[in-house]
């Protein structure tokens, strides 16, 4: 099962693509979609919409994971980020992906085994886990590699999938 994780945002969209099968992680690629400040808005959800096809066409995954929102401070950049979440699920929708949504919560539990895990633990055990010698960076790519490993774990047998109402 091939997933691609994304960490959604505007200014930058952090992407991961994992394999997953036997029970073993194996890291594909991973980067980031960033789009100019002074760009107009417009034009930025654009050019994400125009590269995730172009992550999508390339890896061809299976899964679309992309984690939920959580926001305590400033509304006016949740609404933008909301913008870009809506263009990549429809950038995803669109190529025929199925999309899985998970909360930060859900992300730390399933990496670290627990759901208050720092930052720093959760990305330290996001390199254990795809075997890798140095942590993924930025810190985007590696929170989208966090996410494709949560759907792994949440999704990644035919039982998990069924439990979960997605076959």
């Amino acid at each position: 099962m091939v997933i691609l994780g994304i960490d959604p945002g505007y200014a930058t969209v952090g992407w991961g693509c994992i394999r997953y099968e036997r029970a073993r992680y194996h890291m594909i690629d991973f980067g980031t979609i960033s789009t100019p400040a002074k760009m107009n808005f417009p034009l930025r959800l654009e050019c994400i919409y125009n590269e995730l096809c172009l992550l999508i066409a390339k890896h061809h995954p299976h899964s679309v994971a992309i984690e939920k929102l959580y926001f305590k401070n400033n509304q006016k950049t949740a609404i933008d980020v909301a913008q870009a979440r809506g263009v990549i699920m429809l950038s995803a929708q669109l190529n025929g992906i199925e999309i899985c949504e998970y909360t930060p919560l859900q992300v730390k539990s399933a990496v670290t085994g627990y759901g208050k895990a720092q930052k720093l633990q959760v990305m330290e055990m996001t390199r254990r886990l795809l075997r890798l010698t140095e942590t993924p960076h930025p810190d985007d790519a590696a929170d989208a590699l966090a996410i494709a490993i949560c759907h792994a774990q949440t999704c990644g047998t035919p039982l998990k999938r069924r439990l979960a109402g997605l076959a």
